[in-house]
């Protein structure tokens, strides 16, 4: 049967899209959670009055989406977890953890229920989740889960590699920087050997012509 849809229904649409959608769907789901109307004559003459201010909604919840998205792309949030010695989880890291981790981690909003696993998560380790913003707006963010008690070494792991990597960074540079001067020091010592040769040149053709 066809229905308007009156929110994000994923997998269906958006608000204001006339879908089709099995007729148990919309009368056991849709329907009583007030996510769509049936699609009568009547409905659809009162949607195409409500298009222009549906357009901007969905516009204004894209514009939002895309910033929560750009701010959750390619970051990592830790959760500790009982574990066992073989890394194996006493449950399962669960969407709704993860929705409080990036919350309170990365001050971001967003709904677990837009979240993909892949597969239940587990075991300690990083795992890749991929969180449907709104619409097609996407982004992937890592989980990092550890046991109870091990977010602060990781911290402290994290941080001492982020020296070691501006160590590493600055002793490149002074090695470029040594090089170099080094090499103009080389350009330097060519520069006046060239020119004792042209002044020994110069004398040698001097006492030619007085001879």
């Amino acid at each position: 049967m066809k229905v308007i849809l009156t929110a994000e229904v994923k997998g269906k649409g958006h608000e204001g899209d006339v879908v089709e959608v099995a007729r148990g769907y919309a009368a056991n789901y849709l329907l009583p959670r007030k996510m769509a109307l049936v699609a009568t004559p009547g409905n659809i003459k009162q949607l195409q009055s409500r298009m222009e201010n549906i357009n901007k909604r969905n516009a204004t919840r894209m514009g939002d989406a895309q910033s929560v998205a750009t701010s959750i792309e390619g970051m990592s949030i830790v959760l500790e977890a009982k574990a066992g010695l073989d890394g194996k989880l006493f449950g399962s890291v669960t969407t709704l953890m993860i929705e409080e981790a990036v919350a309170a981690q990365l001050g971001a909003d967003i709904d677990h229920k837009r979240m993909d696993l892949h597969r239940p998560i587990k075991t300690t380790g990083e795992h890749h989740v991929v969180v449907s913003v709104f619409g097609d707006v996407k982004a992937t963010l890592t989980v990092k889960v550890v046991p109870e008690g091990g977010a602060a070494a990781l911290a402290a792991e994290e941080a001492a590699a982020a020296e070691a990597a501006v160590a590493k960074a600055a002793a490149a540079e002074a090695e470029a920087l040594a090089a170099a001067e080094l090499a103009a020091e080389e350009a330097a010592a060519a520069e006046a050997a060239a020119v004792e040769v042209d002044e020994t040149s110069d004398d040698e053709s001097g006492d030619s012509d007085t001879e």
